[in-house]
């Protein structure tokens, strides 16, 4: 029986999250579940192997939810605090599973993490530390158990950071973009095909380092893709029913616990 790639979105916020602390605005003040959201993540599951992508401050709060027993690797997009805060988090699964938990990540984010967690590197062990298994990874392809993932450049004001495309040997195939205001027509090849394509949109007006969601939409379009979702979405966007009415109908919005199977 073939098994697709399960999809579950842990996470689908911006830096700040939705509610935003102390805000009056519609979104915040929302009694819909979907108009609570985490900083930005999600999870893979494919053959037994729990991936989740990118690390942020919410990061033990969504493996509890999603009950994450045991955690494969962590695939990190950039350096950016809300991608990476939570990573000290992992200890649990360094206790349970008796092993340093891989993380994939380019050499210039390794960099910001020694910074950051200057403990886990330092000459004299700090008790109870987590250990990083890094990988590095830069825009070669590279593989995690029957799963090719294709690295996919993308710039988020000057920064770039890595999107990332699966595809099982079964045919599923699922490609995931954060954090992203440019795509050169180079990478955008890397995402032409993919099933599903999620990819960030974070609200109506223009923003600086951001697909806003008019471009989200038109990428969407010019790459022909059969169903996305949007993701890193700001309460700026308004409430979750009223901006998901107003989208194509092969575009949804994500929100926090969505689940998919892409086949």
């Amino acid at each position: 029986m073939k098994q697709g790639i399960k999809v579950t979105f842990l996470g689908t916020g911006t830096s700040v999250g939705v509610p935003v602390i102390g805000c009056p605005c519609e979104a915040c003040q929302s009694t819909d579940s979907r108009d609570k959201r985490l900083r930005v993540s999600v999870l893979l599951q494919i053959d037994g192997q729990n991936i989740v992508i990118d690390s942020g401050p919410d990061f033990r709060e969504q493996m509890l939810r999603a009950n994450v027993q045991r955690l494969s690797a962590i695939l990190l997009t950039h350096e950016h605090r809300d991608h990476i805060a939570g990573l000290d988090d992992i200890r649990p699964y360094k206790i349970w599973q008796e092993q340093d938990i891989p993380i994939y990540a380019h050499q210039r984010v390794q960099e910001a993490l020694r910074k950051m967690f200057f403990y886990v590197f330092a000459a004299e062990e700090y008790p109870g530390a987590p250990k990083f298994d890094f990988h590095t990874i830069d825009l070669q392809a590279f593989t995690i158990h029957k799963t090719q993932i294709i690295p996919i450049e993308v710039i988020h004001g000057e920064l770039p950071v890595l999107g990332f495309r699966f595809i099982h040997e079964n045919g599923s195939d699922f490609t995931y973009i954060t954090d992203a205001k440019f795509i050169s027509d180079k990478e955008k090849e890397k995402i032409k095909g993919t099933k599903v394509l999620v990819i960030n949109a974070l609200q109506y007006d223009e923003h600086w380092s951001h697909f806003n969601i008019e471009q989200a939409t038109a990428l969407v379009q010019e790459l022909q893709i059969k169903q996305a979702y949007f993701t890193h979405i700001s309460h700026r966007m308004g409430p979750h029913a009223k901006a998901n009415a107003l989208l194509p109908a092969n575009i949804q919005l994500a929100y926090d616990g969505l689940e998919i199977v892409v086949e």
